[in-house]
């Protein structure tokens, strides 16, 4: 290798992971000396786990704020630079606080997983993503004084709304589809060549004899289906090891990071979502992101349920409306595409969403999903992000961003490529989410 030479190998197909490869790539200093390798360990392609089954939320009020002052106006450059608008998504949305009465609905739930009869049950297992603890003290406990109704929020009622109040002026909060935004960011980085390994799971990390990192141990799965007629095939699955040479690895593989260095502090939190698809007749759908909450009673439940769904409206043609719940700790499985959904948790939430907007309730639910947020664990608030010296020289970190991995990728991102083409990172001070502090 020449001096200028690099072998870089980023573990995890996120939108972590997918944004770094983007912004290595369009360096000053990128050139065909330098090699770029994602590998993902799902065998259905890139942002698989939360990166393609989050809300999008980007917002200036989120955390830790110097990542987010930056991200945020990152976020605005992508998407004026490669027309994110219409390829991921993006744009600003009115962000609100709303609170009051679910109705019960009399028709039966479209969902194919029974009736939610138990729902009052369950609510003991369920725990805050405290995705608003980025906001003003002041903010977030503040007596409701403004309880008007915006005039353009035509997916929710009137007569069912105790108060609302906007959480952040307009321009402080935005949105992207995850998923688009993710796969944009790895296509970007592929034209300008890097390569993307699907269905690779990282098993190890090798180090020199000086504690520099020498590659990757993976092993690749291929699988053979039967020809297209071929009634009496069989499925052909095969594994194959291989070492990915590096001279810098990234490691951003969320809630799986632990597995390659045991000593993160992090854990997974399982989150469960739907997307909804409304009738066309409410088209369009306003531009909305709701946190809720709600009291509900209805004929199975001993005393009123209260929840506190987020409901977003997403950008598109159909208009669809994403909402998600509370977390609940589970098991991690081996991958992100062994992950098990909880049918009772889409359910409640489904019975939630229609208990509140009765367009909503004359749609039908497009998807049901979960997902595991890497967290990190004890008194220090993540993520981790930085050289991870400690552990080898030329090793990465950029793992435990919560539910705020899409808000602050971008800037993730450009602090971990300055990591590696620059020698230190000089777009923020990073200092207090160095891995040292971690580990």
């Amino acid at each position: 290798m020449t001096e200028t030479s690099r072998s870089i190998v980023i573990i995890g197909g996120g939108i972590i992971g997918c944004t770094t490869a983007y912004y290595i790539t369009h360096h000053p200093s990128y050139s065909t000396n330098i090699k770029v390798t994602v590998v993902e360990t799902s065998a259905h392609g890139a942002a698989q786990g939360a990166s393609g089954k989050a809300g999008g939320l980007v917002a200036r009020w989120a955390y830790p704020q110097p990542l987010v002052d930056v991200s945020f106006d990152e976020h605005v450059r992508l998407a004026e630079l490669h027309g994110g608008a219409d390829k991921w998504g993006w744009r600003y949305v009115n962000c609100g606080s709303w609170a009051g009465w679910g109705e019960e609905t009399t028709e039966e739930s479209t969902s194919e997983h029974g009736d939610c009869s138990e729902k009052d049950s369950l609510v003991g297992w369920r725990k805050s993503l405290e995705k608003t603890l980025g906001l003003e003290k002041s903010k977030r406990s503040r007596q409701r004084k403004d309880t008007s109704f915006p005039s353009d929020l035509n997916w929710m009622h009137p007569e069912l709304t105790n108060s609302y109040s906007p959480m952040a002026p307009y321009g402080d909060t935005a949105q992207v589809h995850p998923y688009l935004f993710t796969q944009n960011m790895l296509r970007l980085a592929q034209d300008c060549g890097a390569s993307f390994l699907p269905s690779t799971r990282a098993t190890s990390i090798t180090t020199s004899q000086s504690g520099h990192v020498t590659g990757v141990e993976c092993i690749i799965t291929h699988t053979q289906t039967p020809s297209e007629g071929d009634l009496q095939g069989e499925v052909k699955v095969r594994t194959e090891e291989i070492h990915l040479n590096a001279t810098h690895v990234v490691l951003a593989a969320g809630a799986w990071a632990p597995r390659l260095i045991p000593a993160l502090p992090l854990t997974g939190t399982r989150a469960h979502s739907i997307t909804i698809h409304p009738p066309i007749y409410s088209l369009p759908i306003a531009p909305y992101v709701l946190f809720t909450e709600l009291s509900l009673s209805t004929s199975t439940t001993r005393s009123p349920v209260h929840a506190s769904p987020e409901i977003y409206a997403r950008p598109g043609p159909d208009g669809e409306v994403y909402a998600c719940g509370p977390g609940d700790d589970v098991a991690l499985p081996d991958s992100v595409d062994d992950v098990v959904i909880e049918p009772s948790a889409c359910d409640d939430l489904w019975e939630e969403v229609r208990s509140v907007s009765r367009i909503l309730r004359a749609g039908r639910v497009a998807c049901r999903q979960a997902c595991f947020l890497p967290t990190v664990m004890g008194r220090r608030q993540g993520p981790i992000v930085g050289a991870a010296d400690t552990v080898a020289l030329g090793l990465v970190v950029a793992v435990g961003h919560t539910c705020w991995g899409i808000c602050n990728a971008p800037g993730t991102a450009l602090a971990i490529t300055e990591c590696i083409m620059d020698g230190e990172i000089r777009c923020m001070d990073l200092k207090a989410l160095r891995p040292e502090l971690f580990l």
